[in-house]
């Protein structure tokens, strides 16, 4: 669906980058999210958000903790190899939500 509104020249927002909804601690825990974290020195809400700007997507993820909203701003001093971007892909599980 992204790749075909794209191709429209229509801007893809995400909401609830981060899950949302009672996803977040399955989103942020999942076993390939913390790897990648882990070999960019980063945290996996901020592998998950450079995955969607890498994709062309505009996040808007939303925090109150001031640690956090710095986190989600701090995204530009790492980038995802395709291979990683694959890994994250490949996590898609055909629900109706699309939060990864």
């Amino acid at each position: 669906m992204v790749p075909f509104i794209q191709e429209k020249g229509i801007v893809v927002q995400c909401w609830y980058p981060l899950g949302g909804r009672g996803y977040t601690a399955e989103l942020l825990g999942d076993e390939t999210i913390k790897a990648i974290a882990e070999a960019h020195s980063v945290s996996p809400a901020q592998v998950i958000l450079r995955w969607d700007l890498q994709r062309g997507i505009v996040v808007i993820p939303g925090s109150s903790n001031p640690e956090h909203i710095k986190e989600n701003l701090d995204l530009f001093g790492f980038e995802l190899s395709e291979e990683e971007m694959e890994q994250i892909k490949a996590l898609d599980r055909g629900e109706k939500h699309d939060w990864y």
